[in-house]
């Protein structure tokens, strides 16, 4: 009895301390020092100045590789990543079918023309014999017709000919273009199929962001403007041209295609996500829907899911703030509510910030 006694005292004990503890730490916490932060307000920009589209880069120099025979792979010895050359064989198919198909044409070519030679005698034989009055007009007709007919034999023959020796170089694909094999379809012994890609090889020094404008803003896109383009990988901005714009939105859920060059740099490669800032004002906007507050990117604070911004009370405490957020650029954010015009934010902290944390202003 005397140990249980011993154990729950103990217990007991040690809850205290920890409560204790706790209490202690949480005051420790409220009641430390003042954190130095710096301070910047929030300033009202022309909201309508751009409009910005999300995408992605692609590659403007895009091709698919496919045949038309059907046939097995025997050989392709290009891999995903690999550099090739125009003109560089890239798939080899087993072309038995059309070697016999070669040797038939052949055989019908030899036929044809032995055809168009017993023709070509007995029509200059019946001509001698018309021009000496010894053989009649129709005599003369029907051999100059069976010459015609041997002879357009003959040429079908040759023509098959041809058709074949043409099929010939979709047994031995060569690439058509010099780039980087970015995907394959199939591999050595796999069955290939009339118009089924087997490659796509990409030329990554030409690219272009591909984006999804609005009906709102595509009217006042035109071609040759100046964008910035923001990689949201690296959050590096580069400039960019509109180079092509849809005047159809009929395959794209309603919204427009527009397509910028971007420069060519090695940083860049075809997939990487963007965001694209087209300069202009939007015409019929409020005066509210006119204005835009952006603040910088590193005075945000993300938790989980939320992001707010710490903001400054009357008694110089920190609130913070959650944030609804809009567009975006390298640098700055654009603020859609929390956040008021001309209100103070913390921009930097030189300590841990907390709600309710004293502040010394810089």
């Amino acid at each position: 009895m005397k140990k249980i006694l011993s154990g729950t005292a103990i217990i007991f004990g040690l809850t205290l301390l920890s409560n204790c503890s706790s209490s202690e730490n949480k005051k420790a916490e409220f009641s430390g020092e003042a954190v130095s932060v710096t301070l910047a307000k929030t300033d009202e920009a022309q909201g309508g100045s751009s409009a910005t589209a999300s995408g992605k880069l692609v590659s403007k120099n895009s091709v698919n590789v496919s045949t038309r025979m059907m046939g097995y792979i025997t050989s392709m010895p290009v891999q995903v990543g690999q550099n090739v050359k125009a003109g560089q064989q890239l798939v080899t198919i087993n072309s038995s079918d059309l070697q016999a198909k070669g040797g038939q044409a052949d055989a019908q070519i030899m036929q044809a023309q032995a055809a168009y030679d017993a023709a070509k005698k007995d029509y200059e034989r019946f001509l001698n014999l018309f021009n000496s009055q010894s053989a009649s007009q129709k005599e003369l007709d029907d051999m100059k017709a069976r010459f015609d007919m041997a002879a357009a034999g003959l040429n079908a023959a040759k023509q098959m000919k041809r058709e074949v020796n043409a099929q010939y170089s979709y047994t031995n694909i060569t690439a058509p273009v010099s780039g980087v094999v970015t995907a394959k379809f199939a591999e050595q012994g796999d069955l290939a199929n009339p118009g089924m890609p087997l490659l796509t090889i990409e030329s990554p020094s030409v690219l272009q962001a591909q984006v999804l404008v609005s009906e709102n803003n595509i009217a006042q896109i035109k071609t040759g403007m100046d964008v910035k383009v923001l990689i949201k990988s690296s959050s590096k901005e580069v400039s960019g041209k509109v180079a092509e714009i849809s005047q159809s939105s009929a395959n794209t859920g309603g919204q427009y295609m527009v397509k910028i060059n971007v420069p060519d740099t090695k940083e860049l490669l075809p997939g990487m996500f963007v965001n694209v800032s087209f300069p202009f004002e939007n015409k019929g906007a409020s005066a509210d829907e006119a204005m835009s507050i952006m603040i910088p990117k590193t005075a945000l604070v993300k938790k989980g899911q939320l992001t707010g911004v710490y903001t400054v009370s009357s008694e110089n405490t920190a609130v913070l703030r959650w944030l609804k957020l809009g567009k975006e650029t390298a640098d700055e954010v654009e603020v859609l509510s929390g956040l008021s015009a001309g209100e103070t934010y913390v921009l930097k902290a030189e300590g841990r910030l907390y709600n309710g944390a004293s502040l010394n202003v810089k």
